[in-house]
């Protein structure tokens, strides 16, 4: 296999975000955290275009929300990306503060059961709050708990970062072939598998997500039910304090297609994020080509 193409773009990135978390990292947790929050919401998103891409998005699906409304969410949400970030390299740190509070919700039964029992979970959750957090206080508290990832496109930041995540627990899969035997096994063998289903997918289906069509994908329904696995929403809420979560285990969804069960858990993080609404990465492009898949959408006969 031939070595992969030098970019010195990505180099360069890597480096200097190296370069923040190492110097991030001499600091305790209770500054390191909010510090890391603050820089990117006032230094990077602004140059990165992210506030832009949160009033657009904001403006897509939530028209009507005040100005100032908006404009905290824009300060709001990087912040809580940047507290993600350092957090998830903060190893043992960040997993003291997961498991801070006892895991809440209607969920929580059914999953200690399936534990019990050695039957498969996939836990799904999104880009909300922590999406690690709830993965570290389930392994902290013996859950084996394995985690599908999307490799970064900028290989040399996703080589630490894998290692970071790696510290808060293992196994982790790699979308892809790669990854796709261990992870087959990891089910088989009776273990839960943590998964993120809220980003744009290009061959996904088109459900709904806050009113617009969003393309999503089928996988976590479609893996529970070729391999009898619970699907179980899952969500980390950031506290008050800015450091804890509340871990939120909702009962699983119920068999069907796959599409009524991904649309499921739609709905499900929808609902929260109405709830939370400055924590979730409105950052993404999670409504790409929406005027056009809503074109599509009331072109198709009705039944």
């Amino acid at each position: 296999m031939a070595e992969p193409t030098f970019s010195l773009r990505h180099w360069t990135q890597d480096r200097a975000l190296r370069g923040l978390i190492w110097l991030l990292l001499r600091l305790p947790y209770r500054w390191r955290v909010p510090l890391c929050g603050w820089v990117l919401s006032r230094i990077i998103a602004p140059v990165a275009g992210y506030r832009r891409r949160i009033r657009d998005n904001l403006a897509l699906v939530l028209p009507d929300l005040p100005k100032a409304e908006v404009e905290r969410i824009v300060l709001a949400v990087p912040d809580n990306v940047g507290r993600t970030v350092i957090e998830i390299y903060s190893g043992s740190e960040f997993i003291a503060h997961a498991v801070s509070h006892p895991l809440t919700g209607g969920g929580v039964a059914a999953l200690e059961e399936a534990h019990r029992q050695g039957r498969p979970v996939i836990l799904v959750t999104g880009h909300f709050g922590n999406y690690d957090a709830s993965r570290a206080a389930l392994i902290a508290r013996g859950y084996r708990v394995g985690a599908l990832y999307m490799p970064m496109a900028n290989r040399y930041f996703n080589e630490h970062y894998v290692k970071a995540i790696s510290g808060i627990g293992t196994p982790l899969f790699p979308r892809g072939r790669a990854g796709l035997a261990d992870m087959v096994r990891h089910l088989r063998s009776g273990g839960m598998l943590g998964m993120l289903v809220d980003q744009h997918m290009h061959h996904g289906e088109q459900l709904s997500f806050f009113g617009r069509p969003a393309l999503t994908a089928l996988s976590a329904a479609e893996l529970a039910l070729k391999y009898d696995a619970l699907l179980v929403p899952t969500y980390a809420v950031r506290l008050p304090d800015g450091l804890s979560f509340e871990i939120i285990v909702e009962p699983p969804i119920p068999r069907g297609t796959p599409e009524a069960m991904t649309q499921a858990l739609n709905d499900s993080l929808e609902a929260l994020v109405r709830q939370h609404i400055d924590q979730w990465f409105w950052i993404h492009r999670r409504w790409k080509g929406a005027g056009k898949a809503r074109q599509r959408i009331n072109m198709k006969p009705r039944p």
